[in-house]
């Protein structure tokens, strides 16, 4: 009798074992278990964009995510429309693309969420900004424009595609102020896509400052000069390997566009592991770091933990740069 219960409990505890192990696999691979939703913050064409349809393109060509991963714009307030959006959401299969305005949009005022409304995922890429004027323009080079606004800082017009304040004009500023510019009386127009551009041609402003991709083209039509870009060295290969960092022409200061994927507040560990992982394997393709190459960015991975701690210190550094050109106006 002894021997026959003790046989019925370790068969018992056999069954128990293979349901608990059953239910831990089942729970691993809980997640994901519906298509995404892939958020980039603006329209089509630019940055954000191409970032999150390249990221989504090569996790399911792949076979890294087995579900599908659309990719929908939702663009407007410098990335704070979809900010309020994603920071909404509890379905963790929402994820979106991210560079420094989910920081600046928050210490400029425009938004009182934050980088802490979301789970960083993982950085992917770093790129850089680049200053460019009409092929016609009397500057040129980084300090010829550099000397005139040392004269008169309203004496030139400078544009940009994002929001005072936010990344196209900050990358700026923290060049000009680091040349020993005055850099609060600069002017500065926001425009939408391809009008800054247009306006450059057109002789409404001086001065375009964007990301290094949105200058190849023109570049390339000799219809632009770039006078330098905020990468720590210069380009190795195509059309901007002609043009000279502000390092080589001596001025002290590197802006870093870098990128990354956030998920939803409060990501279960589960899905932010998935995530995270899965993002790594995708660094790793030839895959991405063909569009990379391609893209002219720079791959860099950085893990949840990092990436984390690197937006910290990144925040603070903003914040100090935003304080001395009285454009730190934090949300009340």
């Amino acid at each position: 009798m002894f021997r026959k219960l003790a046989v019925t409990a370790l068969l018992s505890a056999v069954l128990a074992g293979a349901v608990l192990t059953g239910a831990t696999e089942a729970s691993a691979a809980a997640f994901p278990s519906r298509n995404f939703e892939c958020l980039a913050p603006a329209g089509p064409g630019g940055g954000w964009d191409t970032t999150m349809r390249m990221v989504a393109k090569v996790l399911t060509e792949k076979g890294i995510v087995k579900k599908a991963m659309p990719v929908i714009n939702k663009p407007g307030g410098g990335g704070g429309v979809a900010l309020a959006y994603i920071s909404a959401k509890k379905d963790p299969h929402t994820i979106a693309v991210y560079s420094p305005p989910l920081l600046l949009i928050n210490l400029t005022g425009q938004t009182d969420l934050s980088y802490k409304n979301v789970t960083p995922l993982a950085m992917l890429i770093n790129d850089f900004g680049a200053f460019a004027v009409p092929a016609n323009s009397p500057y040129k080079n980084i300090n010829d424009l550099f000397d005139a606004l040392k004269k008169d800082p309203k004496s030139v017009k400078l544009g940009g595609t994002s929001s005072p304040g936010s990344m196209d004009h900050i990358q700026f500023l923290h060049a000009a102020k680091a040349a020993g510019v005055e850099v609060k009386d600069i002017p500065y127009i926001a425009f939408q896509g391809g009008e800054a551009l247009a306006s450059l041609l057109g002789g409404h402003i001086d001065v375009y400052t964007t990301g290094m991709a949105e200058v190849v083209g023109p570049l390339e039509a000799g219809d632009i000069r770039v006078l330098a870009i905020t990468s720590p060295e210069r380009i190795k290969d195509g059309p901007l390997a002609q043009v000279p960092t502000l390092k080589e022409q001596g001025v002290d200061a590197v802006f870093i566009n870098w990128r990354g994927i956030f998920g939803i507040p409060k990501m279960s560990e589960e899905a932010r592991s998935f995530m995270e992982n899965a993002l790594k394997q995708m660094s790793e393709t030839p895959e991405w770091t063909e569009i990379c190459a391609r893209n002219g960015w720079t791959s860099v991975f950085m893990g949840a933990s990092e990436f984390s701690a690197f937006l910290d210190k990144t925040n603070e550094e903003y914040k100090s740069l935003l304080e001395a050109i009285g454009l730190y106006h934090p949300a009340k």
